[in-house]
């Protein structure tokens, strides 16, 4: 038993000092490059693979036996020697162990035995580690491309054939040089991704995440539905910074969704609208998990950091507002208590906790505001991030209760490294897909079917690359699936007569929607795990909640006033969003109404269908017609005139 809690020690250890490794090696290199490209993705994927090989078994069922923990620490120290043999090779540090005299990326096309071999393990080990941290999903796609590559001399006209590729031609391109593993995926890891993980891992060390949810309990505590208000919006503040679905749900969750049941929300209820709250965070302006800071790379033409959040702004209140009026009705129609809230911002309001959540609050808003005003300033996003952990230490530091001592600093560090680890696997992952999909062409052949769909009718288009988005996008992170996504379909944006940044923040939309999208819906299950309910209904539950997240992107498509741009893509001036954000409005609340089946009073059957008739009407696109000189939305003024309608007979109590 002592040699077990030794080892275990020793191997908690060794993952905390690799942690710290990691964090301190991104902090430093992304400021100050010494590596080349290649060899500091190498690096990164070498520290990440090996924390996550150490750190999440082969199987759940085999967490303590010493076989598999011995097996899992052999896997840490091949993965440690295939990324370390890329940047040995790579490097001009270490040009006197390059063999015959050349760097890897002078071998293309010549690669040895030995390079075939590393490439082929390393290979392998990317697809395990992106197994144990991901599930099936991730792993099971890169297997599929990869004998696609291989045997694409035998397929179908209608499965884009090609003439087929070597293993080691497939090794080579995937593992070995920098269009794959190594290549655009992990580099959005590593220069943007991390470093916010590690910005949320700092505030979450100071305290600073739970004043999110004091704060929350402050707006909303006394209010219809208080506590479900209270997850909306705490999610809402917490996954802008974080942009991970599932640790949003883990991480507010644990105060909210116990608070929703405590104040009488069915459990199912309570996680289904956590799920959806924490699922929409990644859209929140300013951060949107990095988001923004990928389409800063991505958006061609390219956008500034400005233009992204300021279009991405609208369609995210609307998303947010939807959630907060379900609750709303939804609390007036059970008529649900708010003790649950109310007690704990009571308990909050007496000395030491409010001192505390003063300076909580304090460090949470010289963060933010530093970060935006960093890059308000022009400064690179990296750059922005990493002086906004500076303004945070300084600014912990002047109250003992967020002080950030030197083993809360690493404690911090270590967290990050750890959250990291599934990034850094669907990264790597990724780059497998993306590598296949450069090697092969079908990168330029599956949006080449697409496009003349566009033609004949665009919203068909739009439908076709909103389910390729949620079906990509299932079991995967945020970030890592906006750029799958973008890799297989990203080429035919530009021709879909849209906006291009109206396009990219659509299959982003999408993408982020697979977190509630049934049957594999993790954020759901996340939920599903803290409330003690069923997976499945819980599922459906955040789905329901969620589904104004699934009109939004098709609004803003054929309405870029929501995106506050023109029909041309300029910025629109405020006559011009005023009429769209009204009736979105108004058709957000709408079909909030409808979810819930309460307006005034609880909805019957044919005023709950005439509601949501209302809301199609408002958030649909329709023709508009001359009076008078003034064009007139037709689908706008039925949809007013049928809501008003519909208030007016909800005005009584249904007997």
């Amino acid at each position: 038993m002592a040699a077990t809690t030794s080892a275990r020690d020793i191997r908690l250890l060794v993952s905390s000092g690799l942690g710290i490794l990691l964090c301190a090696f991104t902090l430093v290199e992304v400021n100050y490059p010494l590596l080349a490209p290649q060899s500091r993705l190498a690096f990164f994927a070498l520290v990440g693979l090996a924390l996550c090989f150490l750190n999440v078994p082969v199987h759940p069922s085999l967490k303590g036996h010493p076989l598999a923990r011995a097996g899992d620490v052999l896997l840490a120290l091949l993965a440690a020697a295939c990324c370390g043999y890329i940047v040995v090779q790579t490097d001009p540090l270490f040009e006197a162990w390059w063999i015959d005299g050349a760097a890897l990326g002078n071998r293309a096309g010549f690669e040895t035995a030995l390079d075939t071999t590393v490439g082929l393990v390393g290979l392998l080990l990317v697809i395990e580690a992106s197994r144990r941290a991901l599930g099936m999903a991730l792993p099971l796609l890169a297997g599929a491309f990869i004998v696609y590559a291989l045997i694409g001399e035998s397929l179908p006209d209608w499965l884009f054939p090609h003439r087929g590729y070597t293993v080691e031609r497939i090794v080579a391109q995937t593992f070995l040089h920098s269009q794959g593993v190594f290549g655009v995926a992990l580099n959005v890891m590593f220069t943007y991704v991390f470093l916010f993980v590690i910005f949320g891992a700092f505030l979450e060390a100071t305290g600073a995440t739970r004043f999110i949810v004091d704060f929350a309990q402050r707006v909303f505590g006394r209010s219809s539905g208080g506590p479900a208000k209270v997850a909306v919006l705490s999610s809402g503040l917490m996954g802008s910074l974080s942009g991970s679905a599932v640790a949003n749900t883990a991480t507010t969750g644990t105060f909210t969704i116990p608070m929703m049941r405590s104040a009488g929300f069915k459990p199912v209820t309570a996680a289904g609208v956590q799920a959806a709250a924490s699922s929409g965070g990644a859209l929140m302006p300013p951060v949107m998990g990095a988001g923004a800071y990928m389409m800063l790379e991505i958006v061609e033409p390219p956008v500034t950091y400005l233009e992204i959040i300021r279009a991405a702004l609208i369609p995210a209140i609307l998303y947010y507002l939807s959630l907060l009026l379900i609750v709303h009705f939804h609390a007036r129609r059970m008529s649900i208590a708010t003790e649950g809230a109310e007690t704990a911002a009571e308990a909050d309001d007496s000395g030491t906790g409010a001192e505390t959540s003063r300076a909580a609050g304090i460090v949470f808003a010289t963060a933010l505001g530093s970060l935006i005003l960093f890059l308000v300033l022009g400064y690179t996003a990296f750059r922005a991030v990493t002086l906004s952990l500076v303004a945070i230490v300084v600014t912990s530091s002047f109250s003992a209760a967020t002080r950030l001592d030197v083993r809360r600093t690493l404690n911090g560090l270590a967290t990050a490294a750890r959250g990291v680890v599934p990034l850094v696997a669907a990264a790597a992952c990724v780059g497998i897909i993306i590598g296949i999909v450069t090697l092969t062409g079908i990168g330029t052949r599956l949006p080449a079917t697409i496009i003349p769909l566009a033609e004949q009718s665009l919203f068909l288009a739009l439908v076709l690359i909103m389910v390729s988005s949620i079906i990509l996008g299932m079991g995967l992170p945020s970030a890592v699936c906006y750029l799958l996504i973008d890799t297989l379909i990203g080429p035919v944006i530009g021709n879909l007569g849209v906006i291009p940044l109206a396009a990219h923040l659509f299959i982003f939309y999408f993408g982020m929607m697979s977190m509630v999208t049934p049957p594999v819906a993790l954020a759901a299950y996340a939920a599903s795990s803290i409330a003690d309910t069923r997976i499945m209904p819980t599922a459906v539950a955040a789905f329901r909640y969620a589904l104004v997240g699934f009109t939004l992107p098709y609004m803003f498509i054929y309405r870029p006033e929501l995106l506050l741009l023109n029909a041309a893509g300029e910025p629109a001036g405020w006559l011009q969003v005023l009429l769209p954000i009204g009736m979105a409005t108004l058709g957000v609340t709408c079909f909030a109404a409808g979810i819930a089946g309460q307006l005034r009073n609880p909805l019957g059957l044919g005023l709950r269908l005439a509601i949501f008739a209302a809301a199609a009407l408002l958030l649909a696109p329709g023709p508009v017609t001359a009076l008078g000189g003034v064009g007139v939305p037709i689908f706008d003024v039925a949809g007013v005139a049928l809501a008003g309608g519909v208030l007016a007979l909800n005005r009584r109590p249904a007997s």
